[in-house]
């Protein structure tokens, strides 16, 4: 019984840097950009492997890297098919909502124009030209929100507003 408990007390801190890595580069994939998530699943991946290899050898050293790719495979695979249309779609996790496609020749229309900012521009945000909700983007500075803006420049999709006196 103790050989046991000891081989599980030995295992365990191998097996945990696998499996917390593997999930750590599950959550990397919903997650926008290369960031902290992903550097550290794959961080505590190679330091499994390598206590594994350390431990037991070089062969079962690349038996555990097998096995993480294959179990980082599944799980992303798995994770991925759920967003689509499993549970996971459910989820505030998801973003539900499709930006329609951008009419460029409406967008030139809006030179001009004046409305209000309905989010802060930190320098982009929405503001309202109409009843219509627009992604704009200042000149560089803040704007507050409920500010009276008004539309200087038209890049394709990109709209620039400046700040007006109410």
């Amino acid at each position: 019984m103790e050989s046991v408990l000891s081989v599980i007390v030995l295992n365990l801190p191998l097996v945990l840097c696998l499996l917390v890595g593997v999930a750590l580069l599950v959550v990397e994939v919903f997650v926008p950009g290369f960031g902290l998530p992903g550097v550290s699943g794959l961080a505590l991946i190679v330091v499994g492997v390598v206590m594994t290899w350390n431990t037991y050898g070089p062969v079962a050293g690349l038996a555990a890297t097998l096995i993480a790719l294959a179990l980082a495979g599944i799980s992303i695979s798995v994770s991925i098919k759920s967003a689509a249309n499993g549970k996971l779609s459910r989820s505030s996790l998801i973003l539900k909502e499709v930006t329609p496609p951008v009419d460029h020749e409406e967008n030139d229309a809006l030179l001009g124009k004046t409305g209000k900012t309905v989010t802060v521009l930190n320098p982009v945000g929405f503001a309202e030209f109409d009843g219509v909700r627009l992604n704009v983007a200042t000149e560089g500075s803040y704007l507050e929100k409920d500010r009276p803006v008004q539309v200087t420049k038209v890049e394709g999709n990109k709209i620039i507003v400046r700040e007006i006196a109410a």
